[in-house]
């Protein structure tokens, strides 16, 4: 994922996090948020326990945490 595609990322989950307390409202809020940005189909796993493994689109894939919390943001489709 570009920089600024990274920058954006966390800067869209601080705020849905500020706005949010259900970890399923911040990932959509997430989603929705790239989708609008960068074209669908973007996909956004939010929680402080899950494994995953997923197919995304090269360069398309950020999995950071914000505090205790992970975020997973992915491409496919």
């Amino acid at each position: 994922m570009s920089d600024c595609m990274q920058q954006k990322a966390v800067d869209v989950a601080k705020a849905a996090m500020d706005q949010f307390s259900i970890e399923k409202d911040i990932a959509a809020h997430v989603k929705k948020a790239f989708d609008r940005e960068f074209g669908p189909t973007w996909h956004c796993i939010v929680g402080r326990n899950f494994g995953s493994y997923v197919t995304h689109e090269a360069r398309h894939f950020i999995y950071f945490y914000m505090g205790q919390v992970a975020i997973l943001l992915y491409k496919s489709g």
